[in-house]
Formats: structure tokens, C-alpha cells, sequence
């Protein structure tokens, strides 16, 4: 994991990075087929990392079929999370409605507050361990498919390998989507290209991360 930190300017070294990102952007712009082509094309251009080729993989529109199966497990760790939410959510809603239509419980009030307060560090809590252990769920589908992604118990097992691995492999995609939301303060279209560039760079944390866990396994 030592090397995980050129994630931010590995891109840079191949020489044709200004055209690739610059097509990755452009299908971006086509909804949900364009974020489906972009993990897939992530996914080719970790298999480039995997070959020691330090190149991004060439910008088209033939990853479809690659990223489909990571955009469906993210769907449905998405909607989980969501799920979640709706339960803790839903109830609290309620509560509230019901006092704003007569006289209020100030008790009644105090638990529509806890839920709303619980629901809030429930749902923080489960994004962030999705987060962490996206790296281990995108390797899990890229091999095993879709249900090789939604086996929790495995996925828990490769980030408990080495824990040190999984913190940091995660706090980089959080900096990563950070860069690729930096288009939106520079200008609006610009997300686009950072988005492509947060792609790029994932693939090299998600390689970095691997490298960790085969490292924790040998040892």
C-alpha cells in the first residue's frame, strides 16, 4: 500500500490521458449507461495496472458489459442502505405529521427527534461501510459476478485480512470521489472530466488494494 498515494498522478503518466478522460467525460453525459461504461472501463484499466502497463485502458464505449455486473451490486448495497433508512425514516415521519395536526406531545416530539437522530448515524455509519469495503466488493464481483459481490461473509473476510489496507484503501476512494466532485466548484461541466479522472484513480486504489491483501495472505 505504500504506493497507493500516486493514485492522485498515476494517470498523468500515460501520455494520451487528456483524450481518454476527455471521451470518458463525454459518456458520462449519457444516463446510467454512461456510469456503467465508466466502472467498466475502470475495470480495464486495472487490468492494465494488473499487467504493469501504468496506461489508462482506451476510452470507448465497449465496457457495458464489464461494469454492468459492479453496477448492479452497487444498486442493490445502494438500496439496502436505503432501505434502512425508510425503516428508521418512515416511523419518525409519521409521528411528526400526526403531532402537527393537533395538539403536540412534547414526548411524542422527543422520540420523532431520537429517530430522526438515530436514523441519521445509522445511515452515516452504513454508507461509510460500504465505502470501505467497496474495494473488496468490486474485486469479489470482477471474479465471482453479481453474486460473488452480495456475499457479505466473503467481502467482510477480505477486508478483516488486513484492516490497515481496508481504512486506508477506503479513505482514498473517499478523497477520490472528492476530486471527482471538484468539476462542480471549477465549473459545472467540468465535473465530468474529475469524474472520469475519480475513475482512473480508483482503479489504481482498488489494484493497490488487492496487492495488500494478497501481501496479508502470504504473511
Amino acid at each position: 500500500m505504500e504506493r497507493i498515494t500516486e493514485a492522485f498522478t498515476w494517470p498523468l503518466r500515460d501520455p494520451e490521458w487528456p483524450a481518454k478522460l476527455l471521451i470518458i467525460a463525454l459518456t458520462l453525459i449519457i444516463p446510467i449507461v454512461g456510469v456503467i461504461n465508466g466502472i467498466g472501463w475502470m475495470l480495464a484499466t486495472l487490468d492494465r495496472l494488473r499487467a504493469g502497463e501504468e496506461k489508462l485502458a482506451p476510452a470507448n464505449l465497449s465496457y457495458l458489459g464489464r461494469g454492468i455486473r459492479v453496477f448492479a451490486v452497487q444498486l442493490v448495497y445502494g438500496l439496502i442502505v436505503v432501505g434502512v433508512a425508510l425503516v428508521i425514516y418512515v416511523p419518525a415521519i409519521i409521528l411528526s405529521i400526526r403531532q402537527g395536526q393537533g395538539s403536540a406531545n412534547p414526548a411524542v416530539i422527543g422520540v420523532a427527534l431520537l429517530l430522526y437522530l438515530v436514523g441519521f448515524g445509522v445511515i452515516t455509519i452504513l454508507r461509510l461501510a460500504v465505502e470501505f469495503a467497496m474495494p473488496a466488493i468490486v474485486l469479489a464481483t470482477d471474479r465471482g459476478g453479481i453474486g460473488g459481490g452480495l456475499q457479505v461473509d466473503a467481502v467482510i473476510r477480505r477486508c478483516r485480512m488486513n484492516l490497515t489496507n481496508t481504512l486506508i484503501a477506503g479513505l482514498m476512494l473517499i478523497a477520490a470521489s472528492f476530486v471527482g466532485s471538484l468539476g462542480i466548484i471549477v465549473c459545472g461541466v467540468g465535473v465530468l472530466f474529475t469524474a472520469a479522472y475519480a475513475l482512473a484513480m480508483q482503479a489504481w486504489i482498488i489494484r493497490s488494494f488487492e496487492l495488500g491483501s494478497h501481501a496479508a495472505v502470504a504473511a
